[in-house]
């Protein structure tokens, strides 16, 4: 599955208005029986109506809103996930239906859903329709920004009946993000450098939540100026911006020991890693918190408990 940070810029407009509505019913109390989500556009500008009762089964081909679901308690009502839907633990055991991007409709459809949430990547818009014209309620979201998760969060919480649960993910995530920001601020901000792959050499850019999580623990991105989430550079150019850390797994870390070329970039002669288990930031989800304090304790050992 693609990484979801590779995107191309959204209808501003249309996530403005769908962010205000999908707030608006996710703050309100969950009423039983039958209910209308208020309708709004998703990130593929389709309208979201999702009418009666709380949706019984739940397909998710979006490894960060299979986790959001699970997050806010409606993870026992998902019955089909992508291949790399594996977190939380639970989620394991829902059924696998391959892939998020061009999925088997079919499959889909024999998984009896009565919602479905995709990625919101062009390659899917042909699953959308069809699985809107079989009489599926569909919606599609990327969640590629942390704004993202609180808005993606609270419209679940509103589609799926659980707002009250969802409002307080979206809290305990940002008071963990605001205790973090508070934590490092004032103190020195070194620059990090994160690869993300090795051929063609791919960057955190600014455009990733990667950045923001980078900022929030109190460091400085090299390429944070580059829109792009995950931008092509060359390490002549790393070179030259000199990070003073280099953020990685301890494979790439032991890769890049062992490549002559490396060893013109300082951080790499010096053995200035700082090893980061970068399964728990598969994407803005609920453990986004969690993530921002296992980096600032990295960045800035003792400065947040």
């Amino acid at each position: 599955m693609p990484c979801p940070g590779l995107v191309v810029p959204r209808r501003f407009l249309a996530r403005v208005v769908a962010v205000a509505a999908m707030a608006l019913a996710a703050c309100a109390p969950d009423a039983p029986g039958p209910r209308t989500t208020p309708a709004t556009l998703d990130d593929l500008g389709d309208t979201i109506a999702i009418a009666a009762a709380r949706p019984a089964r739940i397909v998710s081909l979006n490894p960060t809103t299979t986790e959001l679901l699970f997050a806010i308690g409606a993870g026992s009502r998902v019955v089909g996930r992508t291949t790399y839907d594996v977190w939380p633990v639970a989620a394991r055991a829902v059924p696998d239906l391959g892939p998020g991007i061009r999925p088997n409709v079919e499959s889909v459809l024999a998984a009896r859903p009565d919602l479905v949430i995709l990625y919101a990547g062009e390659d899917n818009r042909d699953a959308a329709r069809r699985l809107r014209t079989a009489g599926v309620p569909t919606v599609s979201f990327r969640v590629d920004r942390i704004a993202d998760f609180v808005r993606v969060t609270l419209a679940l919480g509103a589609m799926t009946g659980d707002s009250m649960a969802a409002r307080r993910t979206v809290d305990t995530v940002q008071a963990t993000l605001a205790r973090v920001r508070a934590a490092t601020a004032g103190r020195p901000r070194p620059t990090v450098f994160w690869p993300l792959w090795d051929s063609p050499l791919l960057s955190v850019g600014g455009g990733s939540f990667l950045n923001e999580l980078l900022e929030i623990a109190g460091a400085r991105n090299v390429y944070a100026e580059l829109a792009q989430p995950s931008p092509a550079v060359s390490l002549e150019d790393l070179v030259k911006r000199d990070p003073d850390l280099v953020l990685t797994s301890t494979a790439r870390r032991d890769r890049m020991r062992a490549d002559a070329r490396w060893r013109s970039l300082r951080a790499v002669r010096d053995g200035r890693f700082l090893i980061f288990d970068s399964t728990i930031v598969n994407g803005p989800s609920a453990r986004v918190g969690e993530s921002a304090v296992g980096l600032a304790r990295l960045l800035h050992p003792g400065a947040i408990q």
